[in-house]
């Protein structure tokens, strides 16, 4: 199994600290996961509040780029209509070049209103069609070398991209794919689908087999395996263990869902949103807590045997999967962090591996 670690740059939930210190934990915990034995790095791109803040993704995988010579550098994810395309292509192809080949690209289309806002000029209701003309052309440019595109958000003369990619990125595409329009843009652009765990894997299973048949339909082979994003929190008491992993994802959720505006109605009739809008309904009659509890379900937490126990359940569930982990949320002390991820790199990353 695929084990990557996430960063999210976040200070909500923390009192008083300081956007130097974030970064600080952040990055420093990125340089560990290469000595740990993790995969991938994978940053978010959030901008603006403490819900997370790493403007540019690309930019922060060139600096870990230098400070590192094994771990691969993944995006989870490039915003498209945040970005870009020409400046996007030659990003990825530049840090691809410099790393040796170390780059998985992740993009997503973006969730938030209040992120959207101070863009000049893109209007969240024109993401869904942003995404798919820009998503396209920039797996074209990296393939090809060129990019170009007729569409009436990016008319793009031809250009060349230089420098080229150190490698084709045909087995290193990745896409968030949390919506029935997502999952379909995620087949037709031959990714893999990136999904955080926030409600039951049963649930979640019609999607990743509707982006099976997808793929096998649009390339002619099997999709590769989801990357299932978790918040986790290891420790060998496993009753403290819950104690914390409890109090850091109400804390994050609380951030979410302000940052989110999760039980607003305004995506209700947003074009390419009517999906979150009806999750918006029912987590409105649900209530917080009962969110809370779905969220704890479907993520891992506990001693290395409970979690090895959850993930093999999700295995069982929904095949092979590859794991991006997140230590740092939603308040927890630092000495909790590190302990839990050095803990998660001993004992429970090997049996993982063993999976396939």
């Amino acid at each position: 199994m695929d084990i990557g670690l996430q960063i999210i740059f976040a200070s909500y939930g923390w009192e008083d600290m300081s956007d130097d210190e974030v970064y600080k934990l952040e990055i420093d915990m990125a340089k560990e996961a290469e000595a740990l034995g993790f995969d991938t790095v994978w940053p978010t791109e959030h901008h603006f509040f403490d819900y997370s803040f790493c403007p540019d993704n690309l930019q922060l995988l060139s600096y870990l780029a230098g400070c590192t010579s094994k771990i691969d550098l993944g995006t989870a994810a490039v915003i498209l209509p945040w970005n870009d395309p020409l400046r996007v292509a030659e990003k990825v192809a530049m840090l691809d070049q410099v790393s040796g080949g170390r780059v998985r690209f992740g993009v997503g289309r973006g969730l938030s209103q209040r992120e959207f806002a101070p863009f000049r000029g893109i209007e969240m209701e024109e993401s869904r069609t942003r995404f798919d003309e820009a998503s396209l052309m920039i797996v074209n440019a990296l393939e090809s070398g060129f990019i170009e595109g007729e569409g009436p958000h990016y008319p793009q003369p031809r250009a060349e991209i230089r420098p080229r990619p150190h490698r084709s990125f045909a087995e290193r595409l990745y896409a968030v794919a949390n919506s029935a329009d997502s999952v379909a843009a995620c087949a037709k652009m031959g990714a893999r689908m990136i999904m955080f765990s926030e409600a039951h894997w049963e649930r979640r299973l019609p999607s990743i087999e509707r982006h099976r048949q997808l793929f096998r339909e649009q390339h002619g082979t099997e999709a590769p395996p989801v990357l299932t994003a978790d918040f986790t929190f290891c420790h060998e008491d496993g009753a403290y263990a819950q104690d914390v992993a409890e109090e850091a994802m109400t804390t994050y959720l609380q951030s979410l869902l302000e940052h989110y505006d999760l039980m607003g109605t305004h995506l209700d009739e947003m074009p390419g949103y009517q999906g979150y809008g009806k999750q918006a309904e029912k987590l409105r009659a649900v209530g917080f807590e009962k969110y809370v509890d779905g969220f704890l379900a479907a993520n891992s937490y506990g001693t290395p045997e409970q979690m090895l126990e959850k993930f093999r359940t999700r295995w069982d569930t929904i095949g092979p999967f590859e794991l991006a982990t997140c230590f740092r949320y939603g308040g927890m002390k630092t000495e909790n962090v590190r302990s839990s991820m050095q803990l998660f790199a001993e004992k429970v990353m090997p049996e993982l591996r063993s999976w396939g």
